[in-house]
């Protein structure tokens, strides 16, 4: 047996994040947890542990794309190779986006403007106009909708539930593969150590 997600349990997890932010995730975590069959603390525990971690406990929802012309060529090196390019960008987050995201993820080039729409959204953010796509079927929307409802507390945890049903994450807390239900959402590792620190308490809170 295990407890219901609380707002005393995403207040432990989240503890510079304000009661009114986390109140408004309660009843939508809790109903898309048992939609995706999350129902023992290992896999509600590690649900909650990523996604608090992901989206900077419960404040971010939408990604921020507001870098300087350093941290483009720290960060994107990739897509701005000279200071002088990066500059032309920097602090613009529209421009940065439909630059970044250019041609993959089934966007279209700059100019289309795919990259900044379908930029990261969500509490594991969904990125590119393919993952949209998908998540809207799944959610019997148009694109423009699903868009508009990754930025509510509700269609920020559906998207998160889809991602995780997707990507069979719940086998990954069945057989204690923190590490690597990590890698699946992150890419890597980073922000394991805040990560595993939040599955304790979680799964400590989930157990009372």
């Amino acid at each position: 047996m295990y407890n219901m997600i609380t707002l005393e349990i995403l207040s432990a997890l989240c503890g510079k994040t304000k009661t009114a932010v986390l109140s408004k995730y309660v009843d939508p975590l809790n109903e898309i947890a048992s939609y995706y069959e999350m129902n023992t603390p290992e896999r509600l525990g590690g649900f909650l542990a990523q996604i608090a971690h992901e989206s900077g406990g419960f404040n971010a929802i939408k990604e921020n794309l507001n870098y300087s012309g350093e941290g483009l060529l720290g960060t994107f090196g990739k897509y701005f190779p000279t200071d002088t390019f990066a500059k032309q960008y920097a602090r613009n987050p529209e421009m940065i986006a439909n630059r970044v995201y250019a041609n993959r993820m089934d966007n279209g080039n700059e100019a289309s403007g795919d990259g900044f729409k379908f930029r990261g959204r969500g509490l594991i953010q969904i990125t590119g106009r393919a993952n949209y796509t998908k998540l809207a079927e799944a959610l019997d929307m148009t694109l423009d909708e699903c868009t508009d409802y990754l930025e509510t507390p509700e269609g920020a945890v559906a998207s998160a539930g889809w991602f995780w049903d997707t990507n069979k994450l719940n086998a990954y807390c069945d057989r204690g593969d923190f590490v690597g239900l990590t890698k699946r959402i992150n890419g890597g590792t980073k922000g394991l150590l805040e990560r595993q620190q939040n599955y304790k308490v979680a799964l400590k809170l989930l157990q009372e």
